[in-house]
């Protein structure tokens, strides 16, 4: 009996530290079988006491009747699928007649306290099954993303959201994207991580950082064109729309609509053309867009409408040319000056780190997602990488990106370098890389008098 005791004692102590310092490795020794009994044990009486159960057919009352038997219960939704994660568990449910989705939605928050689970989101998988996805520890906590994603061509993954799964950046689904953050807010390592799982594929980068390439000429290696200043931006901006009139004089001469050609054959893009023939994607990442549209004289002013419009005309014409844009700033708003807003339109994905004000918020999400803006304002500073994902389809996502130091960012960059595309219309913008030359002062400092 005392062996029996130590060993127990050993094993709830075990599991309290591991539920401490190690959180997936106590979900997947402990936890999952623990919330897996809660579940099926308390099932009937959680989804009755948080509103999801209906009352029962009108037969069976009538048959319960009949026969002098006990009124049936009020049924809850019916368990199809209960499949554990490595951070929680799927519950798939097939719902009642006269149950909808969102009351599954509206009621998450009372089930996650009710069954004791970290976090609870849900999903309409088709009509009538809906998955809930909870989770049993808080995983942006300690971002570890899955040793295995789903990588396709231009589909990376980015970050993990709060229910565990991936977020994937899909370019072909989401042209073009808009990432939002303050000063410290762990957006630069956002784009960071972004270039370091971009490295590894057929695909031009294109970076615009008139910070003086500070963050992103240590990864120049991997880029194709680089531009550290405005001018140099707006020439470039017009080699790329230049690019984008060559590439779909490309795609008219391959189109061959005839009669023979089925509808699937006919070219309305570059991945509508034969390998051999298909130009190298680009993705335009702008570190600081404020730094394009601000202006003081009237010349920077006319250098400011070329840069709005070339940024434009990419944004609305630039996805059938393989051109990507991933637009970055501390904030983004029609202070900025005419063009901005119609920019912001084209700009499907958003991406909101830590915002200082609601006004940046309502940037980001007001036309898409208006419940995402008070989610955006309220992350914690000490959180830094914490973000909100959206789309014009309305769903959000809380993420949080891995952390990818430069060093390693680098290091990616310089292995997959062999894969940076020689482009003829971005040769006069490539990055020359070599040793860094040692910083000389300004001015000497003045001798000592005694």
């Amino acid at each position: 009996m005392t062996a029996f005791t130590v060993a127990l004692v050993l094993v709830v102590a075990a599991a309290g530290l591991l539920r401490w310092r190690r959180p997936a490795w106590y979900w997947l020794a402990f936890g999952v079988t623990l919330a897996a009994l809660r579940i099926l044990v308390r099932y009937r009486s959680v989804m009755d006491a948080c509103g999801l159960t209906v009352p029962p057919a009108r037969w069976r009352l009538a048959l319960a009747r009949t026969t002098n038997r006990p009124i049936p219960e009020p049924r809850p939704p019916r368990i199809r699928r209960l499949r554990p994660t490595r951070t929680g568990l799927v519950l798939r449910l097939k719902l009642r007649p006269g149950q909808d989705v969102f009351d599954i939605a509206a009621a998450s928050d009372r089930l996650r306290h009710s069954l004791s689970m970290f976090g609870v989101t849900s999903r309409e998988v088709r009509s009538g099954v809906v998955e809930v996805r909870m989770t049993g520890y808080d995983v942006l906590k300690r971002v570890q993303m899955p040793a295995e994603t789903e990588t396709r061509a231009m589909r990376v993954p980015v970050a993990l959201r709060e229910d565990g799964s991936v977020h994937y950046r899909d370019y072909r689904a989401i042209p073009h994207a808009l990432t939002l953050g303050a000063t410290e807010s762990g957006k630069s390592v956002y784009q960071r991580n972004l270039v370091a799982s971009l490295a590894p594929l057929d695909v031009a980068l294109v970076g615009i950082d008139c910070k003086q390439e500070v963050e992103l000429f240590p990864l120049a290696r991997r880029f194709s064109a680089l531009a550290d200043s405005p001018d140099t931006a707006a020439e470039l901006l017009d080699a790329l729309v230049a690019r984008m009139a060559d590439v779909y004089r490309l795609i008219r001469t391959q189109q061959r609509i005839t009669v023979d050609v089925p509808d699937a054959e006919i070219a309305a893009g570059i991945w509508d053309l034969p390998d051999e023939l298909r130009p190298t994607p680009v993705v335009v990442l702008v570190d600081e867009v404020a730094e394009l549209a601000l202006y003081a004289t009237k010349e920077e002013e006319r250098r400011r409408d070329r840069i709005i419009t070339a940024l434009v005309r990419l944004a609305q014409l630039g996805r059938a040319a393989g051109i990507y844009l991933e637009i970055c700033g501390q904030r983004f708003g029609s202070e900025l000056g005419k063009g901005i807003t119609m920019l912001r339109a084209q700009l499907t994905g958003r991406t909101a780190h830590r915002l200082n004000d609601e006004t940046s918020a309502n940037m980001a999400f007001g036309d898409i997602a208006p419940d995402a803006v008070l989610a955006a304002i309220q992350i914690p500073a000490e959180l830094r990488g914490l973000a909100i994902a959206g789309d014009a389809s309305g769903g959000w996502h809380r993420i949080r990106a891995p952390h990818t130091s430069l060093r390693q960012a680098v290091n990616l960059c310089n292995r997959y370098a062999d894969r940076t595309p020689d482009l003829p219309e971005l040769a006069p913008f490539r990055p020359t890389t070599g040793t860094a030359t040692e910083l000389v002062p300004s001015a000497k400092a003045a001798p000592a008098t005694a």
